[in-house]
């Protein structure tokens, strides 16, 4: 202890030494025993092995020496010595010290020890009474679980006994069950019939349960008549039809009859349905010719609804339970079904014929839509009505189609009715009427606008969203039987012939024949129709119902344009008839009406003449207003000035014909027939070009040529030769600026002159230059 005191004093406690050391010791007060029992197992890791390390874990102490001798100077050997000296002066202090901290401790856990020594024999002592104890509890449990399992045995036993007494208590009191329920609960009776019918059977040899068997059938024997008078009776809805069926099978009643009595009871309640939608259609008369008045209408999408709500579903449910009761032989159930669908065919057809008005199509979509949506359900039952829905929801679109195409007709039709009296209507001095283009315009742009509403409607069938346009008909078939060939290329047919029927229909007689201005806006709306028309409304159609390339044969756009073309020619060529044949009219009056041999000498211009040019000139206004001029041939430059003679000729060169006045009698007649040798030959009725210039030609060859004929048959004096020469001059002056080519006026009036003075008794023709003071004066 004196040692210890001694070294625990100033210079061997570890704070002296600590002190000591100053900045040359290795120690710091805050970890003796870390450096005591050395780093950490995870420091040591980490750290690389170092042998000369003497704090270190793999320190060497010759390798420590080897080191310090070859590397350290004397005077620091020695200084380390000291060093070390005083490292372990401070270890020694510190142990010291951690001895005296725990000697009290250590001698604590030592009596500690010594004492839980003693507890724990007194333990073992305590847990083998325990042991000995829980011994003699589990033979006591075994004596006990014993008599339990006894004591369940024999309850079991008795359980079985009381179950097997209320079995059979049950099975006595089937019978009184059974006649309490079979009169208002069947369907509880026969459940409990099912559960006691198998041990009834089972034990059918006892008397006791024999007694018991033959009363319960006899009870649900009376049931099964009871059922079968309902059924035969009464008017069941579905639910209820389903559940008296289903009963009767469950008492082993025949299928066969069951299901007969069952579509009898089934279209007993579907022909009800049938008569309901058949009170909404008009009643035809006995006689077959008046219809009477139907009923309060209602539109077709509320009829589909009552038909595919009350019929269709009906039937759907109907003969979804057949198959539930009687399995999947349909052989009786198609041909029943088959017959109803037809008839609600049949009543939904004579709906959809009521439909005349063509106000709103999307609701006939939408009706038909619903019915092909809801008419699925049953289709799935009955395959075989597939291709009947399908081709009358087609029949109902063809329909539609066609009473639009009738509309469309019926339209082109009124508005020729509004052109017509817009012509026909007297207008006020100083007021004018509406123009033939701004009429055109009106005509095609109503007519074009029309076709293009009509097409939306009937784009409608094959919307995305209808069920029924996924059927291969409306996309192929409808698409260009229907609306391009049945609708479009047939109105376009139609109305082309509707037009030239104004000009090859013979006018009945008290019918106001077509008015020549008609006529003429007609022929430039069929030109305008092949050149541009058709081939943008097949394109708009084209595009909204697209043809399939496996699909029929479509017109070709030319084929169209063609007899639009046709048409037009045909209506050009009329109304150059019509207004040739009025002003050929006049003339003709003014031949025949007047005496050629006693007139007296012309001092004026007829005023036939002067009408002839005024009506040529309105013509001439009329027909520019919807076609172009046209192409004339080169003039010369003495047309208005020249010479018309009585025998002149059309190839004489100059500017002035000489007149010839024959001082012997002459043959006019040869001298006529000379001339047609030399003349070119005029075609009166040729075909007439779409411009002003051929009309105006075709016209005017007419009206020449008339007159030339009304010549032909008279017999003229002098004085009537110089007034068909003055009236030749006259014509001659204003009408070759309206003809192609000034050569077939002067031919004709040639012609006309030498007619003339072949005809005539005296033929002295007047000198010219009184023919144009005249012809000037007038």
């Amino acid at each position: 202890m004196a040692a210890m005191t001694a070294g625990s004093g100033a210079g061997g406690s570890p704070e002296a030494t600590g002190g000591s050391t100053g900045s040359g010791g290795w120690r710091r007060p805050h970890g003796p025993l870390q450096r005591y029992y050395g780093p950490s197992t995870a420091e040591a890791a980490e750290a690389a092995p170092d042998p000369t390390d003497i704090n270190g874990p793999h320190f060497d102490p010759e390798v420590f020496m080897t080191k310090v001798r070859s590397e350290c100077p004397l005077g620091q050997l020695l200084s380390h010595e000291a060093a070390l000296g005083r490292e372990i002066r401070a270890l020694d202090s510190d142990m010291q010290t951690l001895l005296y901290e725990n000697y009290n401790k250590f001698i604590s856990a030592t009596d500690t020890i010594r004492k839980m020594k003693v507890d724990f024999r007194h333990m073992e002592a305590e847990m083998d009474d325990l042991a000995a104890n829980m011994a003699a509890i589990s033979a006591s449990s075994a004596r006990v679980s014993a008599a339990l399992q006894d004591r369940h045995h024999r309850g079991a036993q008795l359980s079985g006994v009381q179950a097997l007494l209320r079995k059979l208590q049950a099975l006595v009191e089937v019978p009184g069950r059974l006649r309490c329920w079979a009169g208002t609960e069947p369907a509880r009776a026969l459940r409990c019939h099912a559960r006691a019918r198998a041990v009834l059977r089972h034990y059918r040899h006892l008397p006791s349960f024999r007694a018991i068997e033959d009363e319960s059938h006899a009870i649900m024997a009376d049931l099964a008549q009871r059922l079968r008078a309902r059924l035969r009776c009464e008017t069941l809805n579905p639910k209820e039809l389903t559940e008296c069926v289903e009963m009767l099978l469950q008492l082993e009643e025949p299928a066969e009859e069951l299901s007969e009595e069952f579509l009898s009871q089934a279209g007993v309640r579907l022909e009800a349905e049938l008569a309901a939608l058949e009170a909404e259609l008009p009643m035809a008369d006995p006689l077959g010719t008046v219809t009477m008045p139907p009923p309060p209408a209602s539109d077709i999408l509320d009829f589909v609804d009552r038909g595919s709500s009350a019929f269709v579903g009906t039937l759907c449910q109907l003969a979804g339970s057949y198959r539930t009761l009687f399995g999947r032989d349909t052989g009786c159930l198609e041909p029943f079904t088959a017959a109803l669908v037809a008839r609600y065919f049949a009543l939904l057809e004579q709906r959809l014929a009521l439909e005349h008005g063509l106000g709103d199509t999307s609701l006939l979509v939408r009706a038909l839509d619903r019915f092909h949506r809801r008419l699925r359900a049953l289709l799935e039952l009955l395959p075989t009505c597939t291709d009947a829905a399908a081709e009358l929801v087609a029949r109902a679109a063809r329909e539609r189609v066609d009473r639009y195409l009738r509309a469309l007709q019926t339209f082109f039709l009124g508005c020729l009715g509004d052109v017509r009296q817009a012509l026909a209507a007297p207008r006020p001095p100083g007021k004018e009427g509406p123009s033939l283009p701004d009429l055109l315009a009106t005509l095609a742009s109503s007519v074009l606008g029309q076709l293009k509403a009509v097409l939306a409607y009937v784009q409608l069938f094959t919307a995305t969203d209808v069920a029924f346009a996924s059927l291969p008909y409306f996309k192929g078939e409808f698409c260009v039987t229907a609306v391009r060939e049945g609708l479009v290329v047939a109105f376009m047919r139609w109305l082309c012939r509707t037009v030239r029927g104004f000009a090859d229909g013979l006018t009945e007689r008290g019918a106001p024949a077509a008015p020549p201005a008609l006529l003429l806006l007609l022929a430039r709306l069929c030109l305008d129709y092949e050149n541009s028309t058709i081939s943008y409304i097949l394109t708009l159609t084209d595009e909204q119902f697209p043809p399939q390339d496996s699909g029929p044969a479509v017109t070709p756009g030319p084929v169209l344009c063609a007899e639009a073309r046709a048409a037009a020619q045909r209506l050009l060529d009329h109304y150059v008839q019509v207004q040739g044949a009025a002003v050929a009219q006049m003339l003709r009056k003014s031949v025949e009406t007047r005496d050629w041999l006693g007139t007296v000498e012309p001092r004026n211009v007829r005023a036939v003449m002067k009408r002839v040019v005024e009506d040529i000139t309105a013509i001439d206004v009329q027909v520019g207003q919807l076609f172009e001029e046209g192409v004339r041939r080169a003039q010369s430059s003495d047309s208005s000035r020249r010479a018309f003679s009585v025998y002149s000729s059309s190839r004489t060169p100059g500017r002035y014909a000489p007149s010839y006045t024959p001082s012997a009698p002459m043959d006019t007649h040869l001298l006529s027939n000379i001339q047609k040798l030399f003349s070119e030959r005029i075609d009166i009725f040729s075909p007439v070009e779409f411009n002003k210039v051929s009309v105006l030609t075709g016209i005017i060859k007419i009206s020449l040529k008339t007159l030339l004929e009304c010549v032909r048959l008279r017999t003229l004096g002098r004085f009537g030769l110089q007034q068909v020469q003055v009236d030749g001059h006259y014509l001659q002056l204003y009408l070759w600026r309206f003809a192609s080519d000034e050569r077939v006026v002067q031919g004709l009036l040639d012609e006309v002159a030498a007619s003339a003075a072949h005809r005539c008794l005296d033929p002295v023709p007047m000198e010219h230059s009184v023919v144009e003071l005249i012809c000037e004066r007038g």
